[in-house]
């Protein structure tokens, strides 16, 4: 096993263990809640990689939690272009999530598994860069707290078996800093960061995703604006991928640095 997958094994272990003890010590009511959102997006942007071809496209989920455990789905239309066929490889996702957030002391843990799919997606026909399964499963165990008023920092490492495009067994690392500024007006702003570390041995993850490498670097900065049940999400976004034969510049999966925005409403 490596050293990552050791840290991992006993994040688990002694994360599990946090999960029994909080329950212990919680005391408020169980109740079954739901929520819902709609948005749509100048560009999907998955750690620092373009999902739509740098096109907008909308985006929709449902979230429900019972207590500590949280389940949900998540939808947004894709663009990974055409296989040599012509046909379409992908034009949506859609996401299952399921997991725990037990709270101790002031750490929040989350503890969960994310299956990403894709429907009607032509990944497993000939003449396709996309010649593999792009379905993939990521566990993940992550902990967030606030250490200053209205200050929340958090980091979760995820992993997956065999990530998308059949490109191996992958762990990905992401750090998170948030802040919330004074309301003006109506209008609640808050600023955050994300910086994301992922590596893959994998000979197909060093073609298809990094350009070469065996890991990459991706990040973002923004502001987000929220009024009521609506939020408007500034970015922007980078990674560290080699752009040698135009690999973050193409048609599709730009990887290159640029801003986006997000409107969503959440009920």
């Amino acid at each position: 096993m490596t050293r990552m997958g050791r840290i991992f094994s006993a994040a688990m272990v002694v994360a599990g263990g946090l999960i029994a003890g909080g329950a212990a010590q919680a005391q408020e009511k169980r109740e079954l809640a739901y929520s819902f959102n709609l948005g749509i997006t100048s560009d999907y942007i998955f750690r620092g990689v373009s999902q739509t071809a740098r096109h907008p496209t909308g985006q929709a989920g449902l979230d429900l939690t019972y207590g500590t455990f949280y389940a949900g789905l998540w939808a947004s239309g894709l663009d990974f272009g055409q296989n040599f066929a012509g046909r379409n490889i992908a034009n949506a996702e859609l996401d299952l999530y399921m997991g725990f957030k037990p709270v101790v002391g002031p750490i929040t843990f989350d503890l969960g598994a994310i299956y990403y799919t894709y429907p009607g997606a032509k990944d497993n026909s000939l003449l396709s860069f996309a010649d593999k399964e792009l379905n993939y499963l990521e566990l993940k165990a992550g902990a967030s707290g606030s250490p200053w008023k209205n200050g929340t920092v958090g980091a979760t490492v995820y992993f997956s078996p065999d990530y998308t495009n059949s490109t191996g067994k992958t762990w990905t690392l992401e750090g998170t800093v948030a802040h919330e500024l004074p309301k003006f007006g109506a209008v609640t702003p808050t600023v955050s960061a994300l910086i994301g570390y992922q590596k893959s041995d994998d000979a197909r993850y060093k073609t298809f995703i990094a350009n070469g490498s065996s890991d990459y670097v991706y990040w973002n900065a923004g502001l987000t604006l929220g009024l009521e049940k609506f939020s408007l999400d500034l970015r922007y976004w980078d990674t560290n991928i080699s752009n040698v034969g135009a690999f973050c510049t193409g048609q599709t999966f730009q990887c290159d640095g640029r801003f986006m925005g997000t409107l969503k409403f959440t009920y």
